[in-house]
């Protein structure tokens, strides 16, 4: 039958391209009362509500029956086979699919199409977008007044905006901007507080190259925000804005989405020696907590304020502490002093305390010949002509804490500003102030503003060259120094002259400052020892290192690096982002590589040795680290004529081991890679197959695999049976995570077939646990437990007690799937005594998660979540985020069973983002899914819908059969409450169909009695 129920434009009737006559206003509105709700009960006083708000007629019900009458009539009508209007006690409810009533539909398209587009299916959300947009008819019960109605349309309204936000993040994700506008332009004139809508849109005209719309649409939305709801703006959109004027690409600002005027300068006072000041860029937050220390006193404070800035060379202490002077002249009435105390300039010495505080007392307005000449004088006579005054001092680039220290003036509102290259302990009441690199909107600002008005920059280009110029002050202004010298080249010719990667402090110089220069300042200031650290660091293969990483490249014992680090990051020539954790700024390093390169210091071969000395650090390292980690695991042995010469760091067990694995994760993955570029097949080999239980538990997995498949044909061509094997064991686990079930099942065949071959009884139990791990996530429940169970009889005899517990934990879920409690029950038990045993958390918290499933399927729900918070106490600490993710899935579904729906929501969402990191599709899927139940529980059916549907998309997109099953079941259950019986029943016989293939009998059983029940109420034949 051609039936619909249209309640988007003018509520009617539709039956075979006909329109049936309802009559009355008031009875189109019963209608779409009952059709909003369409197969589900609707009591007597709600419709009441809808139809007559506050005011009903006095013989409300005599008149609602009426109404009912009148659209059974019009029903009746249009078709003898058309939907029943059913009377209930005090209820009705409207027999009809949801997916009939077109507003029903519409709403239930978004939802799917927002679930399956978060799941990157870009394709079938855009497909289910088209379908909603052909249901769109216009204003929902066009011509119809009342509280009821205008929340309708006001609720529906949302879901038009999240239709648009949908589609046009599809479009900007593909790059397609200038498409991406008119579908949100419509929408701002509704929605002109909406930051999110703002941004995105704001994005989308940037990408279409109408930026002047953009920045006008951000500042008019950070207005209304400010005018209408009494509040600042969020930080998105200043985000965008700075992105925008920064020149960042669309596409790298949408992927972060998807994160005053000068005053007037006073009248000059003396004594005022300041250096000229600059137009300023950023550093709006230093500048307002320097200025409030400095200020703080209000001019009635009797101690000293010490603001000690301290950075690298280059970095723009000076600039700041001028720029800061300038801004507070009028706070300090008595004078600004600027004193250079020249610390690290190799062609003069530095001026000593003496002869300071003698500049100091002249600058002042002392005459030089009343002047005494012994240092404890000068010290005594400073601070008593300070005493009185509110003056600002500014000793610029100090040389050490000695040399600043007498030229403090004690108790006095005067306040000081120090910058200097190093770190100055031991000064009473200093305030250490770091000044990083600028950020990277600062950065570009401050490079275009330096050209000035009549040079135009494309910003992309800007940004490229700031980054170049990692974003280091002077950097950047020798950058813009260059393109203004040359009046005929473009920021692109300025990009031309620098070379990929090195060589770019070459080009960092101008007529007059050269920053190669700035840094020999520093690096000719240190002692030998010193030295050799900060050249070697930047042989360092990665970013961010600790000190045995410094001793392997230099020879030099721990402590004694530990100790240099420490020195280092007083001089400002490292940095350390976390304790003991230690990294170099990009120019610094270069700057160091070329006093390698320049072999003035040491050959090539001893940089050569130091790498190698490095990399052999932290394969060998990591090595000890995994055996703790994954004992488990089947190995191939490093080579012992490469074993570094420091002593591999001591860990007390997995815990420590596995902490030191994600502490050095970044350079792990650096050192592959080097190895990839610069090391022998053997070299990368071995260490990819050390790290294999790393990168299968941290991945990033798509990194992973080729490397892993480089080993396999490694190992095939030497001829190396054993490594061969162990390399298709690593490589199909990852396959196995990353939800390949096809590719991995045959490469952990391979495996096997290769162990049997070789008669290696170790590596064929290790390859069948793989391959049965696979089966039972692809659904062959009877094979897996068939392997198994061989596999079991094979470790007893052998009495390796980790993998007969291993062996028995996976055994118990393959139990637990064929409904075989009691044996699933056995094995978890056994598995547990045996992972408390030997001290093996992961094992435990794993045991204790499926003791956890079996209870919850049993019924236990109280014995099944204190078997879950039990395992997520023992699983703290191990740092496995997908495998602590499934965790709180399974811990959310025993939430569910308890009757506590919301926070199970909680959990699930917060799971989805990492299951995705990490491309676990499987994960992902099973997350969908409980999301869906959850949101059925709480009442979102038409949101559960779309998290069903793209679970199944996910599950047959892998071919992860079991799952399959359950969320053919989960989707079935949404589908009845929401009243689509009829997909309803279909899902439930394809969710009993793939259980009797999987031969899983509680599934077979629960979808029997759901389609049992289910027919019976639409009064079909039951089972």
């Amino acid at each position: 039958m051609d039936f619909e129920i249209r309640i988007s434009g003018s509520v009617e009737v539709r039956a075979a391209g006909l329109r049936c006559d309802l009559r009355s206003t008031k009875t189109r509105l019963a209608l779409a009362a009952l059709a909003w709700d369409a197969g589900r009960t609707v009591s007597v006083d709600t419709l009441i509500h809808r139809i007559w708000d506050e005011h009903p007629p006095e013989k409300v019900r005599k008149a609602l029956h009426a109404h009912i009458s009148r659209i059974r009539s019009a029903l009746r009508s249009a078709d003898g086979d058309a939907p029943e209007v059913v009377s209930r006690t005090n209820s009705y409810v409207l027999h009809v699919d949801p997916d009939l009533v077109d507003l029903r539909c519409y709403t239930s398209c978004v939802e799917q199409a927002r679930a399956l587009r978060d799941s990157d299916d870009r394709d079938g959300a855009l497909a289910l977008l088209e379908r909603a947009d052909a249901l769109w008819r216009g204003e929902p019960l066009a011509g119809i007044a009342g509280s009821w109605a205008e929340h309708l349309r006001a609720s529906v309204d949302e879901t038009r905006l999240t239709a648009a936000m949908t589609r046009a993040e599809i479009l900007l994700g593909d790059g397609k901007f200038a498409d991406a506008v008119p579908v949100l332009l419509p929408l701002v004139e509704t929605h002109p507080v909406d930051e999110a809508l703002a941004e995105r849109l704001a994005i989308a005209l940037y990408g279409g190259n109408r930026t002047a719309e953009a920045t006008r649409l951000l500042q008019r939305t950070r207005q209304r925000v400010v005018r209408d709801i009494g509040l600042d703006a969020g930080r998105g959109l200043h985000r965008v804005h700075q992105g925008i004027l920064s020149g960042t690409p669309a596409q790298a600002l949408f992927s972060q989405v998807d994160g005053g005027k000068a005053p007037a300068r006073p009248a000059r006072r003396a004594p005022d020696n300041l250096p000229r000041d600059v137009p300023w860029v950023g550093r709006h937050d230093e500048l307002r907590r320097l200025g409030a220390a400095l200020c703080e006193g209000g001019g009635t404070s009797n101690v000293v304020t010490v603001e000690a800035i301290d950075g690298m060379g280059g970095v723009g202490k000076t600039a700041l502490a001028v720029h800061l002077g300038h801004r507070l002249r009028e706070r300090f009435p008595d004078g600004s002093v600027f004193l250079h105390l020249g610390g690290r300039a190799p062609d003069r010495t530095a001026p000593t305390p003496t002869r300071a505080l003698t500049e100091l007392l002249r600058l002042i307005g002392l005459d030089a010949k009343e002047l005494p000449h012994g240092i404890d004088e000068l010290t005594a006579m400073w601070r008593s002509v300070a005493r009185d005054r509110r003056m600002l001092v500014i000793l610029d680039d100090a040389a050490d804490s000695d040399q600043v220290r007498p030229l403090l003036p004690g108790a006095s509102p005067t306040a000081v500003v120090v910058t200097s290259r190093r770190r100055l302990p031991g000064l009473p009441g200093v305030r250490p102030f770091f000044l990083d690199a600028l950020p990277p909107e600062d950065a570009a600002h401050l490079f275009t503003q330096r050209l000035g008005p009549g040079r135009p920059a494309d910003p992309a280009e800007v940004a490229e060259i700031v980054s170049i110029c990692a974003h280091l002050p002077l950097a950047v202004e020798i950058a813009a120094s260059r393109l203004l010298a040359r009046p005929s080249w473009t920021t692109a010719d300025l990009l031309r002259q620098f070379p990929a990667g090195s060589g770019r402090l070459s080009q960092l110089r101008d007529g007059e400052r050269d920053l190669s220069h700035v840094f020999a300042l520093s690096y000719h200031a240190l002692n030998h020892e010193q030295q050799l650290v900060f050249r070697r660091m930047s042989l360092h293969v990665g970013v961010e290192f600790g000190p045995p990483a410094v001793a392997a490249l230099t020879g030099l014992s721990v402590d004694t690096a530990s100790r240099v680090l420490e020195e280092l990051l007083t001089h400002h020539l490292v940095s350390e982002p976390t304790p003991f954790r230690f990294t170099m700024h990009d120019l610094l390093r270069e700057y160091a590589r070329t006093l390698i390169d320049s072999g003035d210091f040491e050959s090539p071969a001893e940089s050569r040795i130091a790498v190698h000395a490095l990399v052999d650090h932290y394969v060998h390292t990591a090595d000890h680290a995994d055996r703790l980690a994954y004992p488990f695991r089947s190995r191939t042995d490093l080579d012992p004529e490469n074993r570094p010469a420091i002593p591999i760091q001591h860990m007390a067990g997995a815990h420590e081991a596995e902490q030191w694995l994600l502490a050095e994760a970044a350079n792990l993955r650096d050192t592959l890679d080097w190895l990839s570029h610069h090391g022998t097949d053997h070299q990368l080999s071995l260490a990819v197959h050390v790290l294999a239980g790393f990168l299968d538990m941290e991945g990033p997995l798509t990194t992973a695999e080729p490397l892993l498949r480089r080993a396999v044909t490694h190992w095939t061509t030497a001829h190396d049976g054993p490594s061969r094997a162990r390399a298709l064991l690593d490589l199909g686990a990852v396959q196995t995570h990353t939800s390949r079930f096809t590719e991995a099942i045959a490469t952990l065949r391979q495996a096997l077939d290769a162990a049997r071959a070789l008669r290696d009884r170790d590596l064929e139990s290790e390859s069948v646990h793989r391959l049965s791990i696979l089966l039972w996530q692809t659904g062959e429940y009877t094979t897996a437990r068939s392997l198994q169970k061989k596999a079991l009889s094979f470790l007893i005899v052998n009495g390796d007690t980790l993998r007969i517990a291993r062996t028995q934990n996976l055994l118990g879920i393959v139990h637990l799937h064929l409904a075989e409690n009691r044996e699933a029950l056995n094995c978890f038990t056994s598995a547990l005594s045996t992972f408390t045993e030997i001290g093996d958390q992961r094992g435990r918290y794993s045991a204790l998660n499926n003791l956890g499933k079996l209870h919850q399927r049993t019924g236990d729900a109280d014995a099944a979540e204190s078997a879950y918070r039990e395992a997520m106490e023992a699983a703290q600490g191990l740092g496995n985020k997908r495998d602590g993710a499934m965790l709180r899935v399974n811990f959310a579904s025993a939430l569910e069973t308890l009757g506590k729906p919301e926070e199970a929501l909680g959990l699930y969402e917060s799971v989805l983002p990492v299951f995705r990191a990490a491309d676990d599709r499987r994960g992902e899927a099973i997350a969908l899914n409980g999301l869906g139940r959850a949101c059925r529980a709480v009442g979102r059916g038409e949101e559960a819908l779309g998290r069903h549907v793209a679970a199944l998309a996910v599950t047959r997109r892998i071919h992860a059969v079991g799952d399959e099953c359950d969320v053919l079941y989960d989707l079935a259950l949404t589908e009845r409450e929401t009243g689509r019986a009829a997909q309803a029943v279909s899902h439930l016989e394809e969710s009993l169909a793939v259980s009797r293939r999987l031969g899983a009998p509680a599934e077979e059983e629960r979808a029997e009695r759901a389609l049992s029940e289910l027919r019976a109420t639409l009064g079909g034949p039951a089972f």
